[in-house]
């Protein structure tokens, strides 16, 4: 269902080490929803790995890196998009949109780094002075960024200006402005008042009309983080049992990655906390004959994958198998309905029409969240799949499709697999869940 803890921990210290900003935390990515507050601490993984676990290969090189031709082709997108939007450039923080773009994980602190790229000329940069050296040599892994100015400030400066000076001298002091939206609200008001004469816009219509359009470079790079997270996923059921503690099972999860060479972790709640869609805090021991719900994902060279499974150890309650088997025909009804054309909105109405006729609705009234999200690289990101997203599908988009039921009390069911959304259809980057007893096949 999303990345938290895996995003948190993996992104936050990636980013924060990569800037540099010891003692300070990056902005949080765009998946964070809170379950970082719902988990113990990363779970350790386990001092001897169990025979399924310890079979997981190696596959980090089959991950192929984005190359620097096709961030080169993504600047030129962002351009034509620049100039059908009425947009002069588009200002960029650290996250992971800069990373989309150039190549370069930086996090943010509260000194500004940013990338302007224009609709014409010469991409141009602000950072600290002490910076400059390192941002710049990163700047020349993509041909269209090796050119790029820097403007560096002292810490008694004011980086804001910068950005102004730097419009200014393409003449562009008077545009519109598009500002990536996960950038600061501090570095956003600071670039609004030096620039009182140009229009601070949201640059969505660019960032997302590039990244929501994945290429097969991408979609190769999410089709094995699937992978990935299936194979540990199905390792790690064979290797837990009733009587394991779930932060025992997420520890097995938590190897299995390191196993398969990928970061990554996995959430587990069982019995009547998985009626709560992101957990609980409190222990739990996984018993037989209760519902065990898994969820999370890794990230593949900057891919995301998130994936939830739902089983039991033993013989399911026959109510089990009811909400299981209706969970499994609005996953499906879900993947049939969406296709390019087709408002993202239609998508969420397919699978809630299913979870209402079988006397689970209305609404949110036991399926409690939207049908999906969109994924790449990160694991939340637009569009989304939910009531009032008129949007068009279009092929290579990617999403979740996980619908829940959820019965506070007793037990909750959720099947998560990612979908792309193809020329004339949708497919599923695994294949789904059977059953309660067998959630990854005989």
């Amino acid at each position: 269902m999303t990345t938290t803890r895996r995003s948190f921990f993996a992104g936050a210290a990636g980013f924060a080490g990569a800037a540099g900003f010891a003692g300070t935390a990056a902005v949080l990515p765009a998946a964070f929803s809170g379950r970082l507050l719902a988990q113990e601490e990363s779970a350790p993984a386990p001092a001897k790995l169990p025979p399924s676990i310890a079979a997981l290969p190696n596959r980090r090189d089959e991950a192929k890196p984005i190359t620097s031709e096709e961030r080169e082709a993504r600047i030129a997108k962002a351009r034509e998009l620049m100039a059908q939007h009425g947009m002069s450039a588009i200002c960029l923080a650290g996250g992971t949109t800069l990373s989309y773009f150039t190549g370069i994980r930086w996090g943010n602190s509260e000194r500004m780094t940013a990338i302007v790229i224009p609709a014409k000329g010469k991409p141009y940069g602000v950072c600290p002075a002490f910076e400059e050296e390192r941002l710049q040599e990163r700047l020349t892994l993509v041909p269209a960024m090796a050119e790029t100015k820097l403007y560096t400030w002292q810490e008694d400066d004011s980086p804001y200006e910068l950005v102004a000076q730097g419009l200014r001298d393409a003449g562009l002091a008077t545009g519109t402005l598009g500002i990536e939206e996960t950038m600061p609200y501090v570095f956003a008001d600071g670039i609004g008042a030096a620039l009182p004469q140009v229009k601070l816009v949201n640059a969505r219509p660019v960032t997302v009309g590039c990244r929501s359009i994945k290429s097969p470079a991408e979609l190769a790079l999410m089709q094995l983080a699937n992978h990935v997270t299936l194979a540990v996923y199905e390792a790690a059921w064979k290797a837990g049992h009733p009587g394991m503690t779930t932060h025992a099972f997420s520890g097995l999860i938590s190897a299995g990655y390191e196993r398969s060479g990928f970061p990554g972790d996995g959430s587990c709640e069982t019995g009547e906390y998985s009626a709560l869609p992101h957990g609980s805090i409190k222990p739990q021991t996984i018993r037989e004959g209760a519902i065990v719900l898994i969820d999370d994902g890794c990230t593949v060279e900057g891919y995301q994958s998130d994936i939830s499974r739902t089983f039991v150890y033993g013989k399911p309650a026959d109510k089990m198998h009811q909400v299981f088997e209706i969970v499994k025909r609005a996953q499906a009804a879900a993947l049939a309905t969406a296709k390019p054309g087709v408002p993202c909105e239609a998508v969420d109405a397919a699978a809630r029409q299913v979870i209402t006729d079988a006397g689970y609705g209305p609404g949110y009234a036991h399926f409690t969240h939207r049908v999906g999200h969109g994924i790449g690289m990160d694991g939340h990101e637009w569009p989304y799949l939910v009531k009032g997203d008129k949007l068009p599908l279009a092929a290579h988009m990617t999403f979740s499709d996980e619908p829940g039921i959820y019965l506070r009390g007793e037990f909750g069911v959720r099947l998560e697999d990612d979908m792309y959304i193809t020329e004339d259809g949708a497919k599923l980057f695994t294949g789904p869940s059977l059953s309660l007893e067998q959630p990854f096949g005989a």
